[in-house]
């Protein structure tokens, strides 16, 4: 008896001492499913954070959103008129359609300039160093999302 508790020990405690690899988070996107014009189901299980959204909004390194679109982000000046104005996206769209746009917008309109944030596959004139690589995570994806949903008229 006492070899058997020995050996129920010495396994549990050697995956603790195996050095863990990081994986990179690109390598895990989720996959997502388009329905009619929304991507309906969340891309992660813990609910995006409007506040880590904002700051993806409105950073000149990250999401780079206020590049095309201007938005209720008073402190950021030199806001885009490209694209539409975000104010209001959380009554002009669902959850599910913003998360489609946010994706993949290129899904919607073909000719749109914005970025697929998200997709991966079937992109064309993407740098070697992105390639196969989301341009925000899963989890980026929901903070803007739930950023994008306060932004009611």
């Amino acid at each position: 008896m006492r070899r058997r508790a020995g050996v129920t020990a010495c396994l549990l405690v050697i995956p603790v001492l195996l050095p863990v690899l990081p994986v990179p988070a690109w390598s895990q996107t989720p996959a997502y499913e388009v329905v009619a014009d929304t991507v309906p189901m969340p891309l992660t299980i813990v609910p995006g954070d409007a506040a880590r959204g904002r700051l993806i909004v409105a950073s000149r390194q990250t999401g780079l959103c206020l590049l095309c679109h201007t938005g209720p982000i008073p402190e950021e000046r030199f806001q885009g008129s490209l694209a539409p104005d975000l104010a209001g996206a959380g009554s002009r769209w669902s959850a599910g359609q913003l998360r489609l746009r946010l994706v993949d917008a290129r899904r919607l309109n073909p000719q749109s300039i914005m970025p697929a944030y998200f997709k991966v596959d079937g992109l064309s004139r993407v740098g070697a160093a992105w390639q196969g690589k989301p341009l925000l995570e899963a989890q980026q994806i929901e903070d803007v999302l739930a950023f994008l949903q306060t932004l009611k008229d």
